[in-house]
Formats: structure tokens, C-alpha cells, sequence
């Protein structure tokens, strides 16, 4: 079975829900991109009954602080885990890695340094890059942010199943052929656009629920994933985000809560 597990749902700020992150999960394989902004991670992985020594592959959309700062404890529990069997790979442009490896070096111990020589292979990614990750075929894109270097990508799964992930900003027309079509869009949406003047997302370069639906019909995809939102509306998040994309969208709209899974198909 295919499935997305979000570990987080939430946008930078939050502190109630966890940063964006999940993992994109086959029966052989078990993909984490982004790891949220600091140890939490490990707590999230654990409630959803997910060890680490399960991870073998990491990929990281970008540099923020609620993205990557969870990678370097991914790293170290994967270091200094003696049940750890293999290697992690992980993917990332070339910020990402700069990222990486200077936090390593800095807060590791020599000790957790060498084992990450041994046990971490790392891939600095390239707009267009393929990659076999487990049993999914990924194709890693530019999304061409003017705010900070970030990737995306598109995933062929063991069934055919096709799912296409935006990153944490708007759209941008160039990718078209990563995303058109897509039996999955998973797609920003940082409030609703009734409350656009309270959460200035278009200042922020982020999207809407409102745009996430019209996209999503605009490029025939056939199911829509609504994350990284603000957590003011919790309580209503899942029901009043739903209907605003359903607006313009005739596919089906899921916006997840922390730690829900996804079956994903065709």
C-alpha cells in the first residue's frame, strides 16, 4: 500500500501543531522529506510508529529553519543507532547541504562524525535529476523561488501511481510538466483567502486554499493535499480550507491533521 503519513501540517510560526514534514511510504520503501524544526522530529516519527531504523532515504526541500533544523537529529540518532542497518541517503540542493554539513560539524561529536561518514550518503541535487529512491522513481525540480534556493518533486509509485510535491510556495508555470496531470498534488496553503487580510500570506509568497483549488483544476490533477497552514483555525481548518478549495476544484480535497495517513492511488 501507498500511503503519506504528515508528521506536520504547520507553517513556520506554529507551536501547537508540527512543522511541515511527512513521509511518502511504500511496502519497501519509506521516503521523510523535511524534518520540521528541531528534535520533535523524533517524537512525531514515534507516534507514528515509524523507527529510524526504517529511513533510509531523506530528502530536504530547502534551507528554512522549520525545514532542516530535524535533520541533523535524523542524523545523529541514525549515527549512533547500533540497530541501524545500511545507509541514509539524502537529497538536496547545494544550500541544503551547506546547511548540512555545517550544522554537523559544528554540534556533533567526532565520534557521531565518523559514523556519518560511514552511514550517510549525501546527493546535492540538480533541477531535473532522477533518482531511483527505494522502489519509487522521484524527479527532483526547481521551483524557481525568488525567496530562497528550493526543490520539489514528482514521484512515480510501484502502481503507477503518480504524485507531484510543490514545496511551501506558490506554483511557478515552468514546472507544468512535473505536476500536469498528477494523480496527487500536494500544495501549500498557508490560510484561507477569506482570511487573507488577517495572515498576509501573498506578502509571505504564499498561496491560499482558494488558489491551491483553482490550480489543482487548472492542471488536472485528481486529488488535492492541503499543509504547511497557519494554526489559528485548527478547529475548523479541515472542514472551511476543504470548501474553499472545492470552490474551483472538482477533485478530491484532503487537509490532514498531524500524524494522518494518506492512501494514496490512482
Amino acid at each position: 500500500m501507498n500511503k503519506i503519513t504528515m508528521l506536520g501540517t504547520g507553517n513556520a510560526l506554529v507551536s501547537h501543531i508540527y512543522n511541515t514534514c511527512f513521509v511518502l511510504e511504500t511496502d519497501k520503501t519509506q521516503l521523510l522529506v523535511d524534518a520540521g524544526g528541531g528534535n520533535g522530529i523524533l517524537a512525531q516519527l514515534r507516534k507514528a510508529n515509524i523507527p529510524i531504523t526504517n529511513i533510509h532515504h531523506l530528502f530536504v526541500t530547502h534551507a528554512h529553519s522549520d525545514h532542516i533544523l530535524g535533520v541533523v537529529w535524523v542524523i545523529r540518532m541514525v549515527a549512533q543507532c547500533k540497530e541501524y542497518v545500511g545507509q541514509l541517503h539524502v537529497y538536496g540542493n547545494d544550500k541544503v547541504m551547506r546547511v548540512i554539513h555545517t550544522i554537523n560539524n559544528m554540534v556533533l561529536a567526532n565520534k557521531q562524525l565518523k559514523n556519518v561518514d560511514e552511514r550517510v550518503i549525501y546527493h546535492e541535487l540538480e533541477d531535473g535529476d532522477r533518482y531511483e529512491v527505494g522502489d519509487m522513481q522521484l524527479t527532483f525540480f526547481d521551483i524557481h523561488s525568488t525567496k530562497e534556493k528550493q526543490f520539489g518533486f514528482r514521484a512515480e509509485m510501484p502502481n503507477g501511481t503518480t504524485l507531484a510535491c510543490l514545496g511551501d510556495e506558490p506554483y511557478n508555470e515552468a514546472n507544468r510538466q512535473y505536476i500536469e496531470n498528477a494523480d496527487w498534488m500536494m500544495c501549500e496553503a498557508f490560510c484561507l483567502y477569506a482570511d487573507r487580510d488577517v495572515f498576509k500570506p501573498y506578502e509571505k509568497n504564499h498561496s491560499t486554499a482558494l488558489d491551491a483549488g483553482k490550480l489543482a483544476e487548472e492542471l488536472g490533477v485528481k486529488n488535492l493535499v492541503l499543509y504547511h497552514t497557519e494554526e489559528k483555525t485548527i478547529a475548523t481548518r479541515k472542514e472551511n480550507y476543504t470548501r474553499e478549495a472545492a470552490e474551483h476544484f472538482k477533485g478530491k480535497v484532503i487537509v490532514p491533521e498531524d500524524l494522518e495517513s494518506i492512501e494514496i492511488s490512482q
